[in-house]
């Protein structure tokens, strides 16, 4: 009988379960990429999502979907579409279809690393610094790094080309708007994404360059090159949730994630289970209100019958299809799962940290029973309105 190897045992750790059937993931296959190239996905409504961030299509009517709520959104994800856009006639999408350029070039000299732990702390020190709420650290694992990535010229596939001398990846955690994540499925709710976005982008590119500063090879990275879950799971940073979303005991699912692969000498963080997972096997809020019903109501399940879908994790997977002609619809994105999840609350409060306790402990069902009136939706106009 086969024993166990220590990559078993910290895929086991972080909740994490691949089966015999695994494979990478090709980029070209996530559902924002299929918009563009898949009939299957790609009509007049999706069309019409991407150009309202450009202003391009007319703003629908109704609270949250005016052009006030559509600018708000649009502004918020500047600094990122600024980033984005640098090398896309290169066909590079940076941020998403890949990795952010180097602006600074490595130091000659390498700064002498004599205690890994000790420089751990430093990089959280610093990422704190340049505004990361979350930092965590763990080994790279090309298992989750896209097979191939998106030249966005022709959507053809392209190489997803990493430096060799890379061996720690840094995950960074970016909260988002509280009072905004309230208002989704509205326009106001996309602007806390793009806000958390533009916040990302610059975090990640600054403390890369840090890094290359000290001497070390650190290449910024967003939604591009590599699945950022697995790492945040690994990192210790939370844990994985039926809405696809990573737990966080600081801001539950209400964050973005980005990451930097380098080959600065790190200390390892481990994951830290806590019980998420026997709370969403009871709780299923986030797949009730869903109003395409994308999200699964049963156990986690192998995944890979869905083009979009990871192959061969034992998982929850989400309807991409389902869930993506929603967001076309609205031509905003939906986060309405992660404004019912009952993680969703201010954990800076002592009785909010309380029922997180309850949450976490086999007392859950009591946990779950006091969230039953909570999750509702705050009117967009309401948060115009707010002094």
């Amino acid at each position: 009988m086969a024993q166990p190897t220590p990559q078993h045992d910290l895929d086991r750790a972080a909740g994490i379960e691949v089966t015999d059937t695994f494979e990478p993931f090709a980029q070209r296959n996530d559902i924002f990429t299929r918009a563009f190239w898949d009939p299957a996905v790609r009509t007049a409504r999706t069309d019409a999502f991407f150009a309202s961030y450009r202003m391009e299509a007319s703003p629908r009517r109704g609270d949250g979907f005016s052009q006030r709520d559509f600018a708000l959104r649009n502004a918020s994800w500047l600094i990122s579409d600024i980033m984005t856009d640098r090398f896309a006639e290169d066909g590079r999408r940076e941020g998403f279809q890949a990795a952010i350029s180097a602006d600074t070039p490595v130091a000659p000299v390498q700064m002498e690393i004599d205690d890994k732990r000790d420089m751990s702390r430093e990089i959280k020190k610093i990422a704190r610094f340049f505004k990361a709420d979350l930092c965590g650290i763990t080994a790279i694992d090309p298992r989750w790094h896209y097979s191939s990535r998106v030249d966005v010229r022709d959507l053809s596939d392209a190489p997803n080309d990493l430096p060799d001398d890379l061996t720690s990846v840094i995950v960074l955690g970016h909260e988002m708007d509280a009072e905004l994540v309230d208002t989704y499925p509205a326009a106001t709710g996309g602007a806390a994404t793009g806000r958390a976005y533009s916040q990302e982008a610059a975090t990640v590119m600054q403390l890369a360059a840090y890094i290359r500063n000290l001497g070390y090879e650190a290449v910024p990275s967003m939604n591009d090159t590599a699945l950022v879950i697995p790492y945040a799971l690994k990192a210790g940073l939370g844990e994985y949730a039926r809405n696809q979303m990573v737990i966080t005991p600081e801001f539950g699912p209400r964050l973005r994630f980005s990451k930097i692969f380098t080959s600065l000498p790190l200390a390892h963080d481990t994951p830290k289970p806590r019980g998420v997972r026997a709370f969403c096997d009871i709780c299923t809020k986030c797949a009730e209100a869903c109003p395409v019903k994308a999200l699964p109501f049963g156990p986690p399940e192998v995944g890979g019958n869905n083009v979009s879908a990871l192959k061969g994790v034992r998982k929850w997977t989400s309807d991409a299809e389902k869930c993506f002609g929603f967001w076309a619809k609205l031509a905003s994105d939906c986060a309405i799962c992660m404004r019912v999840c009952p993680f969703n609350r201010d954990f800076s409060r002592w009785s909010q940290r309380l029922w997180l306790r309850l949450a976490l402990s086999p007392l859950r069902r009591l946990a779950l029973w006091l969230d039953r009136n909570r999750g509702g939706r705050t009117k967009p106009s309401d948060w115009w309105s707010a002094p």
